[in-house]
Formats: structure tokens, sequence, C-alpha cells
């Protein structure tokens, strides 16, 4: 007997208690090794077996076995017991049927969208007669790279002049002209100014800022943006609408803010920014010239990453009274970014973006075949 438990506590020998010390630290135990061993030297610090159980968060009955596992095989006895019975055993035939069948969107009779473990291994109880456990159906999806949970979004590139695009869009980001500007513009429409119905609770120690889930709408703007892309430098300014009376307004304004430079725009193929009036507009402007992105690519114009920063920073959590208080929130924001503006880094090389579109084309054809080729013979 390595301890005798008592009432009072327990009597630990100084190499006992010190093995349970370099347990409890960050040693190489696992959590529950550790908490048990907590237990153990809370006893014999005098702690009784109610005041252990308080600390701990655990029962009584808890804390004598854990007492009673550790008189009878010290710290080994901390550790859990290996359970009965031998390891369930899955053929590799039913294994590849689950990976299969993970990969096709659940029966129609189902009402699933997706498949969750919990569904999964329910159909294949009730449909296949394999019986797994969800936890199981877990595992063989994380071993195998599978995520029936998450998805994401991706576009192929339909523009006939996609490649000639590409190259002319990222030419401008990795070699501008000399002594021309480059400017990436567009337009974030319908910010709406939104007002919660009672005041913010701020954020404390161990509590997060708290809002009211509900809102008053005050309206909305039209914010367009130019990134200067060498510099970083964001021109902006609000409008109440989108047309292409407003974009040549904007347009002035940017003519006003370059002067005596070549100005290169990227913009995307939204009808305002290629319309008759802008048209003439560029016609009287020489020094002016757009440059589209490929239809369906609007990613790539850098202006975008600005509008996910702005609308992370200021916008999406912020209060606003009203849409003059939206517009002056945006316009300090602006001014703020441009005191310590810094141009985005595009390493992407225009062979490097076709490249991978060409890949992504692929394998969505293989992925249509193979989907094609299982909605016709089922694995089940």
């Amino acid at each position: 007997m390595r301890l005798l438990v008592k009432m009072g506590g327990m009597d630990l020998s100084t190499e006992s208690r010190q093995e349970l010390l370099d347990a409890v630290g960050p040693g190489g135990y696992d959590r529950s090794v550790r908490a048990r061993a907590q237990i153990v030297l809370w006893h014999d610090d005098g702690f009784s077996v109610a005041q252990v159980a308080a600390r701990a968060g655990v029962t009584r009955q808890t804390v004598y076995k854990w007492l009673d596992r550790y008189a009878g095989a010290g710290l080994e006895g901390l550790s859990d017991l290996p359970r009965p019975g031998g390891p369930r055993i899955v053929s590799s035939q039913a294994r590849a049927k689950i990976l299969a069948l993970s990969k096709v969107s659940p029966p129609a009779e189902t009402g699933l969208s997706h498949w969750s473990s919990y569904e999964m291994a329910k159909y294949l109880a009730a449909s296949c007669d394999i019986k797994v456990s969800h936890n199981f159906v877990a595992t063989l999806w994380r071993e195998n790279g599978l995520r029936p949970h998450a998805s994401g979004t991706f576009k192929i590139p339909t523009d006939p002049k996609f490649e000639v695009k590409v190259a002319d869009v990222v030419g401008l980001y990795l070699n501008p002209p000399e002594g021309a500007v480059v400017l990436s513009v567009d337009e974030k429409t319908q910010v709406q100014a939104l007002d919660r119905t009672q005041p913010l609770l701020p954020m404390t120690f161990f509590k997060t800022e708290k809002r009211t889930h509900d809102y008053v709408r005050h309206g909305t703007t039209n914010l367009f943006a130019a990134l200067d892309v060498g510099t970083g430098h964001v021109t902006g300014r609000c409008y109440s609408r989108r047309r292409s009376v407003e974009f040549i307004d904007f347009c002035d304004r940017l003519v006003a803010r370059y002067p005596d430079t070549d100005l290169h725009m990227i913009c995307d193929n939204l009808s305002t920014h290629n319309s008759d009036d802008t048209e003439k507009w560029l016609e009287k402007h020489p020094r002016v010239h757009i440059h589209y992105t490929p239809a369906g690519s609007s990613w790539m114009n850098q202006v975008e990453n600005w509008f996910s920063i702005i609308t992370k920073q200021a916008i999406r959590r912020g209060t606003f009274a009203s849409v003059a208080h939206l517009k002056k929130t945006i316009e300090d924001y602006i001014a703020h970014w441009n005191h310590t503006a810094a141009p985005f880094a595009w390493e992407a090389t225009a062979d490097d973006i076709i490249r991978n579109v060409q890949i992504l084309q692929r394998d969505f054809q293989r992925l249509l075949d193979c989907n094609h080729n299982l909605t016709k013979k089922s694995p089940v």
C-alpha cells in the first residue's frame, strides 16, 4: 500500500507526492489523469471528500473511486482501464460502400440536403444493413478527407476572352505602365444604415460585446471606391443611387484627383461601366483607359479585398442612427485607412491563374462524370 485513505486526508510519501505533482503539471499526461491526480493531492492536503468533490466538480463517489484506484495501483490506476471486448471490425467492402454513398447527395425521400454522421449511420442501418456508430462514420470521413458538412463556392469562367483579359489585368498589377496610375474601381451597393433597438452592451472582462438581434433600418447608400494599386490609397464617395450618371461623376473626381497622368481603371462588366454615356465620357478623356475583368471574375479586382476589410472593420458591427451617420463613418474610415495605406501584394501571374482555371475545369468535368456514373448505379 502506497497510502492510507483517512477522513482528514492521506499520508503520501515524498516520492508519491512529487510523482502526483509532476502528473498535474504540463507533462505527458492527458487532462483526465491530471484532474484525477489533483483530486488525490487535494485529499492529501487535508480537504475532506466532500470538499474535494466540490473543488473538482464531481460527486463524492467519483472522489472515492480515484482515491481507491490510486491506493491500489498508484499513478497507473488513474488512467482509464481498457474496455472489455475485442475491436469492432467493419469490412473493407462496407467501408467502400460508406465512402461511395458519402460522396453523393442523400436520396430525395430523406429530404436532406447533405449528410451528417448521425443521418448516415441511421441510413446505413435502415437501408444497407450496415451497423456502425456515427463516431465511426465521422472518423472514416476524417481519414479520407471528406467533409459533407462544409461547402464552398466556385465559378467556371465562360468569357470567350478570359485569357486575354486575365493577361491584361494581371499585367497592370505586376508591370504597370511607367508614369501611369492604375486604379481598381467598383461599387459596394446597398450598404445599410442599421440601428439597434437598444444600446450596445460593451465588452468587459470575460464577456463579449453584445447587441440586440433586432434593428431599425434607416436606409442605404452606395459606396463608389477606387484603390490605387501602387500605393493602396483609396478614393471613395457615397451616392444615393448607382447609375452611369453617378459612375461618370465619380470618374470626374478621379480625373481631378490624379491630374496630368494616364489613368488605367480596372472595372467589372457592370452595365454602368460600359454604357453609351460612359463611352462618350471616355472619348472626351483620352488619358483614361478602362480595363475589364473577365465576366464572372470580379475577384480579380483588388478593390473587392478592400470592400471586405471595411465591411469587417467598420460596417458590419456598426450602429448608425441615419444614412448621414453611415456616410460619415465611411469617410472617417477611408481617411484612417489612407493615413497608413499600403498596396496589396499581388503574386499570381496570368499563367498561374489560367493554369489553375484549366485544372478546375478538368476536375469539375471529372466530378460530373463520376456523379453521373454513381447516380446511374447506386452503391446501395
